[in-house]
């Protein structure tokens, strides 16, 4: 089964109060982590302590109605219309405890290999990105991002311009820029992704090639590429936006599809992009196309 998590940061004051309102609107758990790493004293008996600021962690089925749900934390006082909130595919835990237990490098395609920072490479004349796992979502451990790793890897992307839209740990974007691109735009609504995504470009030589941004903060620009592994209904409600990051003539890829969202995505895109065949890896797609109309 294919899940999705909801994170949301807060105060102690306000998390049980969240979770109780997630597990309301069908979290099948709620989970709370320290969002700054403070400490944690031992609480006494019968207290539930938490941090000064604690992200409270919904998982979801990934086939639930989350627009709707975000509607419906968005009317409880204690967040408001406007809150905050991450909402991301979880990591494929069985691969996730593979790739720690075992350690070894991952390759997508023919030239891409994904390696811990710990381990030799297999092939010093591969294109190598050295990442480990992080808070960020993006490993190449899990299936939507794999799907994007593979397309990236038939793409000539030399010298190119790239829109990552939702960066997360910068994946994508260090890919394209060890595959060749010129020059890349993260944008994301976490600025604890905008931290993963420059650490993890510094850590593999391209950290003067990646731009970082918030939406709101973001120039003005159009690529060659526009990655956007995000989810189903972002891609619907920012269509918009998305369209106005890729030039005409440029490629787009979408991940964070379910089989059973795939044709409402390419309905909705098939009018400005000449869209190729969907791939699918497990429960999830990938949606990619050439802008054909502006």
């Amino acid at each position: 089964m294919a899940w999705l998590q909801l994170r949301i940061e807060t105060t102690p004051k306000k998390a049980e109060q969240i979770g109780n309102i997630m597990s309301a609107n069908g979290a099948q758990a709620v989970t709370f982590l320290d969002a700054k790493d403070s400490p944690q004293y031992e609480p006494k008996p019968g207290e539930i302590m938490l941090w000064p600021e604690t992200i409270v962690v919904g998982l979801f089925d990934a086939s639930d109605d989350m627009p709707q749900i975000i509607k419906n934390l968005g009317k409880a006082r204690v967040l408001g219309a406007n809150f905050k909130y991450r909402l991301e595919p979880l990591e494929d835990k069985d691969w996730e405890r593979e790739w720690m237990d075992n350690f070894h490098p991952m390759q997508f395609g023919e030239r891409l290999w994904i390696c811990p920072s710990w381990r030799d490479v297999p092939d010093p004349d591969a294109v190598n990105v050295m990442l480990d796992p992080g808070l960020a979502f993006g490993t190449g451990t899990h299936e939507t991002t794999a799907l994007c790793l593979r397309w990236l890897d038939k793409q000539d992307l030399r010298g190119k311009v790239v829109i990552d839209f939702g960066c997360g740990s910068g994946i994508l974007g260090i890919a394209a820029l060890k595959l060749g691109a010129a020059r890349v735009i993260g944008i994301d609504i976490d600025p604890q992704a905008l931290q993963a995504s420059q650490a993890n470009a510094d850590r593999n030589g391209v950290g003067e090639q990646i731009e970082l941004y918030l939406p709101d903060a973001a120039p003005d620009i159009q690529g060659d590429y526009v990655l956007a592994n995000i989810l189903a209904a972002t891609l619907r409600d920012l269509k918009p936006i998305i369209d106005s990051y890729c030039k005409l003539n440029g490629k787009l890829v979408m991940s964070g599809i379910l089989d059973e969202q795939v044709s409402s995505i390419t309905d909705l895109y098939q009018a400005t992009y000449q869209l190729e065949d969907v791939a699918i890896d497990g429960d999830w797609t990938r949606v990619s196309g050439e802008k054909t109309n502006a």
